[in-house]
């Protein structure tokens, strides 16, 4: 058999689906699983969407344009004109399969094999693979539970840049941890690029999911870094169209722009069926984000107080998205997520996490655990219980 190559070798698995397998065979038992650990949303998909798609009138499913159809483009540049961000269809939005495949366009065009990428962790996992894949170098700086998430202070994150540093990532509502970047902190970012000319990667895919009166502030709005500013959007949770697999890649910068053309010409064009899907999302009212921010509120405030009410949990309350970070009165929490789907149920029940661990690049954190409210409200006050009630039994035995 040929040999396959170490870039495949050292490609770092998921951690958020890596304990499905021992979920399905608590199924098979017959026990009720709580699913915390994936940000599929239940949220419907809005009417509008679903009308389209069930009423197109195609003979063909053709090709788009490599960077996505124009009409989908300038109602991508009609809602950003909406939120105070200016775009040029033609030159500056590029549709893509997903916020992934935007984001691994970028890195393409942005990084040689080598070169570093800071990012403040906790981070979403899947940003190492699409390092990995590229060749880059992830350096962490650690963001601290005690600090709600906050970003760490930058002369913690400037100490951490070389002559390789070419870029700095952030998650903006953050996942895992659903912290949103206050406006200080957007400006120290600012003046650290500036300083020392790096891009500024910005994932704004929670961008509508802020909370209790909090504001997003885009990295597009930075003055002074327009050309180093690559934004990563995407269709997925705000409309909960993760199927669709469309996203955008966004800048001012036209050389990147052009830059990344070619690798979307390679791969042809993004999908179309999701591209009609996303222009119909376009036309979704605003009372349907009125009613979705509601829901997350009402259920961001169950997980979190009922963690909070454990004793020796400790979970911050995020502004935005929907995740939580809740560190738990255990060593290790990969084990314990594998033992409550494993060992563990309360009346017929258990609970499937994500052990943030996979959510660290080099710290040496392992008590933590991320979980997505995702549930409905009466789902998710049965899964907190469930987690204090197993808490409890491991705490005896571990």
């Amino acid at each position: 058999m040929p040999k396959l190559s170490t870039k495949g070798k050292v490609m770092p698995s998921s951690p958020i689906r890596k304990l499905v397998p021992f979920a399905e065979n608590a199924k098979t038992k017959g026990t009720t699983v709580y699913h915390l650990n994936i940000g599929q949303p239940d949220i419907e998909t809005p009417e509008v969407v679903l009308k389209e798609l069930k009423n197109i009138d195609r003979k063909v499913i053709e090709y788009s344009h490599s960077a996505g159809f124009i009409s989908y483009r300038k109602g991508l540049a009609d809602y950003y004109n909406n939120i105070g961000v200016s775009l040029n269809p033609d030159k500056e939005i590029m549709v893509t399969t997903g916020g992934s495949e935007a984001l691994i366009f970028a890195f393409q065009c942005c990084f040689e094999p080598g070169d570093e990428i800071i990012i403040p962790e906790p981070f979403y996992a899947n940003y190492n693979g699409f390092a990995t894949s590229c060749g880059i170098k992830v350096v962490s700086v650690t963001a601290k539970i005690e600090n709600g998430f906050a970003l760490p202070p930058i002369a913690e994150l400037e100490a951490k840049i070389t002559s390789k540093t070419k870029g700095i990532l952030i998650c903006n509502p953050g996942n895992p941890t659903g912290y949103l970047y206050k406006k200080s902190e957007m400006n120290a970012l600012k003046e650290i690029v500036k300083k020392h000319d790096l891009f500024l990667f910005a994932d704004e895919v929670y961008r509508e999911f802020c909370y209790d009166g909090s504001e997003h502030h885009s990295a597009m709005k930075l003055s002074e870094i327009e050309n180093n500013v690559v934004l990563i959007d995407s269709v997925s949770k705000r409309y909960s169209m993760c199927g669709a697999r469309v996203g955008a890649l966004i800048s001012k910068n036209h050389d990147f722009m052009e830059m990344a053309l070619k690798f979307g010409q390679a791969r042809l064009s993004p999908p179309t069926l999701g591209q009609i899907a996303g222009e119909a999302a376009l036309r979704t009212p605003s009372s349907y984000f009125s009613e979705v921010i509601d829901e997350y509120v009402e259920r961001r405030d169950i997980v979190v107080d009922g963690l909070n009410k454990i004793e020796g949990v400790i979970c911050p309350k995020p502004q935005g998205a929907f995740y939580a970070i809740a560190q738990l009165p255990i060593k290790d929490a990969d084990h314990f997520c594998q033992w409550i789907l494993e060992s563990f149920d309360y009346n017929g029940t258990t609970v499937m996490m994500a052990p943030a661990s996979g959510f660290y690049a080099n710290s040496k954190i392992k008590n933590q655990v991320r979980i997505a409210y995702v549930l409905k409200k009466d789902l998710l006050e049965k899964a907190v219980l469930c987690i204090e009630k197993a808490l409890e039994v491991y705490q005896k035995s571990f």
